[in-house]
């Protein structure tokens, strides 16, 4: 096996550790996660959809921007 893909697999390790220490912590902060204006949501008596669009955009945008950043300091 390649060392590289070892280097890799830390690193994501790294990032969902952090990831979940993000989660625990701040948790109760991030109840405006999913929730933001944009994201579809249709209740109805027997059930429900919902679709956070715009959440799903805002977290793509910060993930693209994190990787951009990664890239451009240890690239």
């Amino acid at each position: 096996m390649n060392p590289g893909v070892g280097k890799y697999l830390i690193g994501i390790g790294i990032i969902v550790v952090l990831a979940g220490i993000v989660i625990y912590f701040f948790g109760d902060k991030l109840n405006w996660l999913g929730r933001l204006p944009g994201d579809i949501r249709i209740e109805g008596k027997n059930g429900g959809f919902y679709f956070p669009i715009v959440t799903c955009i805002v977290v793509s945008i910060l993930l693209n921007l994190i990787v951009v950043l990664i890239r451009k300091f240890f690239g």
